[in-house]
């Protein structure tokens, strides 16, 4: 028992560094290239965080439970935008900027609809995930290619400067040139080795704060259903929660809400695709009509609160926040009260 909590204990320890260490090198990266925050946040932190769920959904799909992995990438999604993005905001609010509203958001509720589409008769075949690996493959291609053409037009007039300015010091560049070459590639290293390390290690904690709490339920006498479908979701939530509360922290709003947008796509078209092309998913009707019902509503919730945050040139704020949050609580109280009846 000492064991386990001492796990918990240094995992949240290492966690907490981990995050702001990935959060750096992805700042660094972003800033040196001039890419979009939002970018860097589906990509990178989206992505990187969701190797927690990527990793637990395919060994259970290869030791012949693939429904776990079903549950745990759905349970991730509900985690991510109620409890995650609405921690997120009470913390520090977030500005919704258009491309959001038009592409992403809608873009994600497409990606949900088809999640749920595909599950209406219980079953995930091969040729399933097959399809959600080829849609992964468009969508990152188009946040890609949108992303980065949005960023051009952000930094357009910054562009326009500081070509004047370089211009007009023409001759002190020119001395200093060779100077600017070798600090860059130090720059872009340490960009790098900070983001690999720090993804590393937010898995390998979050891997020992999951197992610390298995342990601790399991001495409690919680059973296995209760424990797979909250502390193994919500363990594997916590590089989600820790990275977007870190770039909340550090005003990179944008990067922490293209976590959660990134994060949720890649888990309902990766980590549920790589499982089930591994081994198709029978799925428990209730997985469909209470668990997919609830990502689904979550979802539509907040294109909502954020196309009306735009509308209004308000932020995404602690009204907004307090609102996920409470639907996080009634989720978890009608899990608990499911499973017990």
């Amino acid at each position: 028992m000492w064991l386990a909590a001492l796990a918990i204990l240094i995992g949240l320890a290492i966690l907490v560094w981990s995050a702001d260490v990935f959060i750096d090198g992805a700042t660094a990266l972003a800033k040196k290239f001039s890419v979009p925050s939002f970018l860097i946040g589906v990509l990178i932190l989206g992505i990187g965080t969701s190797a927690p769920e990527m990793v637990v959904s395919v060994l259970a799909a290869i030791e012949g439970s693939p429904e776990l992995a079903l549950g745990n990438a759905y349970g991730s999604n509900i985690i991510n935008i109620a409890l995650v993005l609405g921690a997120t905001v009470l913390i520090s609010p977030i500005i919704i900027r258009r491309g959001i509203v038009k592409r992403d958001l809608p873009l994600l509720l497409l990606i949900t609809v088809i999640a749920a589409w595909q599950l209406r008769d219980g079953t995930l075949s091969q040729v399933d995930g097959i399809v959600l690996l080829i849609l992964l493959v468009a969508v990152l291609g188009l946040q890609i290619i949108m992303s980065i053409r949005e960023g051009y037009h952000e930094h357009e007039d910054d562009v326009v400067v500081a070509n004047a300015d370089s211009e007009h010091s023409n001759n002190l560049e020119h001395s200093n040139n060779s100077e600017s070459l070798e600090k860059l590639e130090p720059s872009v290293t340490r960009g790098i080795v900070s983001l690999i390390i720090g993804m590393l290690m937010l898995v390998a904690s979050s891997r020992a704060i999951v197992w610390g709490a298995v342990e601790l339920a399991t001495l409690w006498g919680l059973s296995e259903l209760i424990i797979g479908l909250t502390i193994v979701a919500v363990g594997t939530s916590l590089p989600e929660l820790v990275s977007s509360l870190s770039a909340a922290r550090k005003g990179e709003h944008d990067m922490a809400l293209g976590n959660i947008i990134g994060s949720n796509i890649f888990n309902t078209l990766a980590v549920v695709g790589l499982a089930t092309v591994i081994a198709p998913i029978a799925a428990d009707p209730v997985i469909l009509s209470r668990d997919v019902m609830a990502m689904g509503v979550l979802t539509i919730l907040l294109v909502t609160l954020c196309v009306f945050a735009f509308k209004t040139k308000r932020q995404f704020g602690r009204t907004s926040g307090a609102t996920l949050v409470l639907f996080f609580m009634g989720y978890t109280a009608w899990l608990i009260q499911s499973v017990s009846m």
